[in-house]
């Protein structure tokens, strides 16, 4: 009997015993391959060397000190690291130990320049439906998840929201993809009027947009209208690259497909690469240097911010990537997994659309393709297509609630940025079944 209170209590999951590269491997030695990376995670797959030993390095030199005392070298270097790749103006970096630990630090750093600003009215975050930025209460509240906010309604502070930026849902017939951008970016302007122009501190948006819908990228032109209207308004942009960043779409930030440059940022996931608790918000020399000429800090903490282990893992992760020229690898791998996927989907009765950036990809799954109607969610279809990929070996990320947080399907892809041609093949056929096995059986 498990004692752990695990996500679902009807049953007890198998015991992951070791990680071999691409795969995962469980007590009874059944082997795993990671097609999602857990959730977007194991960007070097499993086991690898160069950061467990620079891990054990880290561990037998110093484990641990309180930042409110120390600084570490470990963090130091990632910082350096970090600052030296991040895009023109982004100065500072504040490290946490995951995602939705970024979230909150991000719109705490929010407000406190907009009181540091002289602008201590600019209260409202809006942020987009269909959008996930944690788990925790205020990034609940500033996402768009209506199944993971709904229990919790009553406790997350007021949000507002405009619709995503997702063509095959919201696209009009003969709609231009510039032209479609430039009307769902100017939602955004919308809402800011409503507000009060001088009320809104940040809009807050996934660059490519992850779990909630699946690899939605933007469409041309929509973050640079983005970043004009927020501009136009003083309102700080902060892109969400938890899960699409780290050269998961096969440039170390996502956004530098986008022409653009954000206030702040915040990545993880792929920063640690699965090895240990670590992510970091990204802050603009601009909202660092008002805070730093009025109070002079910055009114938030955590106990393992900056832990020396997981800034040593990080920094290892990182150097790998460049290093080992694995973004040339995404890019590739990328082009493999769109053909794969449009070869063996691109014709199927149930799937409507095929989706992403290098190897962040998915595909929707619909009743009928020509009219785009998602299946009954009383089907279960997403679970049914993740315990069907399982038992063949396949570790993916199907979710449901795809198109308005109860309705649709998708199944996201994301394996580590050592894969081969052959694995990418081997997570499609085995996908591909799955699919299949799940839809006939619901």
């Amino acid at each position: 009997m498990t004692r752990v209170l695990h996500r679902r209590l009807d049953e007890t999951p198998p015991i992951a015993v070791s990680g071999d590269g691409m795969y995962l491997i469980d007590a009874a030695g059944k082997r795993y391959i990671d097609g999602s990376g857990g959730a977007a995670v194991s960007c070097l797959g499993h086991g690898d060397p160069d950061v467990i030993a620079a891990i054990q390095a880290q561990a037998a030199k110093l484990a641990y000190a309180h930042t409110s005392f120390f600084s570490s070298e470990a963090a130091e270097s990632l910082a350096d690291l970090l600052i030296r790749d991040a895009p023109e103006g982004i100065d500072k970096v504040f490290f946490v130990s995951g995602g939705s630990e970024a979230t909150e630090a991000a719109l705490k750093l929010v407000r406190q320049f907009a009181i540091e600003n002289g602008d201590p009215q600019r209260e409202y975050i809006i942020a987009r439906r269909q959008s996930f930025h944690g788990n925790t209460l205020a990034a609940l509240a500033v996402g768009g998840h209506a199944q993971r906010r709904a229990p919790y309604t009553p406790l997350l502070f007021k949000a507002h929201h405009i619709a995503p930026c997702f063509a095959y849902r919201n696209q009009q017939p003969g709609e231009s993809e510039e032209a479609y951008g430039l009307r769902a970016a100017d939602e955004l302007e919308a809402k800011i009027v409503e507000l009060g122009a001088d009320r809104v501190a940040a809009f807050i948006a996934e660059t490519v947009v992850g779990s909630t819908t699946g690899c939605v990228p933007p469409v041309p032109g929509y973050f640079k209208r983005i970043r004009e209207i927020c501009d136009k308004y003083g309102v700080l942009l902060v892109l969400d690259e938890v899960m699409c960043g780290m050269g998961r779409t096969g440039t170390l930030h996502a956004c530098e497909q986008e022409s653009m440059i954000p206030d702040i940022m915040t990545v993880a996931k792929g920063v640690g690469g699965g090895y240990v608790p670590l992510g970091a918000v990204l802050a603009s020399r601009r909202v660092v240097d008002t805070i730093a000429g009025g109070s002079g800090f910055f009114q938030h903490s955590h106990t393992y911010q900056g832990h020396p282990l997981a800034c040593a893992a990080g920094l290892a992760v990182l150097t790998a990537i460049h290093e080992r020229d694995l973004l040339a690898n995404v890019v590739a791998r990328g082009r493999d997994f769109t053909d794969r996927l449009v070869e063996r989907f691109g014709d199927h009765p149930h799937v409507g659309d095929i989706r992403g950036r290098g190897l962040f990809q998915a595909i929707e799954l619909v009743e009928n393709r020509d009219t785009k109607e998602p299946f009954d969610p009383a089907r279960r279809l997403h679970a049914r297509v993740k315990k069907a990929a399982f038992e063949r070996g396949l570790i993916c990320y199907p979710m449901g609630g795809t198109v308005d947080g109860v309705r649709g399907v998708h199944v996201q892809l994301a394996p580590p940025f050592i894969a081969t041609a052959d694995d990418i093949a081997l997570i499609v056929d085995r996908l591909s079944d799955a699919v299949d096995t799940a839809i006939a059986a619901s």
